[in-house]
């Protein structure tokens, strides 16, 4: 086990500190959720357009209630394991670039999990209906890299955080479809 943590490390402070104060600002703007709404709004319109109104706003709420489930069972992960961040861990000081600071702990990332359970949400809702659904799986990439480039995750951190967010979101894409025909019906 230490040393996978060691290589953990290893591949963080290599793709950490690939990085540039040029570039900082923009992986700043990047790892904000807000910063993604007109991202969010295009794939809204495109489901709307698809589904209608009344479906739509049930998927929604399949979202909430699947980011309401991700959060709260990442942070659980992450009070259990208490991981400290790399920003925080005594064994990088020096040799990190510390963009950004948190106190909150590591394993396993948030933002990747979140981002890769909705992904995986709405691409299985819709791989059939959009000939390019897959570029949804850009959005976790590209929002949980920036969380190895502000100095906040470990490449563990992002890759758990996508594999939970992957089983997740697939788990409530078949909850979906289970209830869909009794409680949902297509009109």
């Amino acid at each position: 086990m230490e040393e996978l943590i060691q290589l953990d490390k290893d591949v963080f402070l290599f793709l950490n500190n690939l990085g540039s104060e040029e570039w900082d600002r923009f992986w700043l703007i990047i790892t904000k959720q807000l910063y993604w709404t007109p991202v969010f709004l295009v794939i809204f319109y495109f489901i709307i357009k698809k589904i209608g109104w009344k479906q739509f706003g049930i998927v929604v709420l399949f979202l909430a209630v699947l980011i309401l489930v991700t959060d709260q069972l990442t942070n659980f992960f992450k009070f259990s394991f208490e991981r400290l961040r790399p920003c925080s861990d005594p064994s990088l000081e020096g040799q990190i670039r510390e963009v950004l600071t948190r106190k909150s702990y590591s394993f396993f990332s948030g933002h990747a999990s979140n981002s890769m359970a909705t992904s995986t949400f709405i691409f299985l809702l819709f791989r059939k209906h959009f000939k390019y659904a897959f570029l949804l799986f850009l959005f976790p990439l590209i929002f949980a890299y920036s969380r190895i480039y502000l100095g906040l995750h470990f490449p563990g951190d992002i890759l758990t955080g996508y594999l939970f967010g992957l089983f997740l979101g697939t788990f409530f894409y078949r909850l979906y479809k289970i209830m869909q025909p009794k409680y949902f019906p297509v009109s």
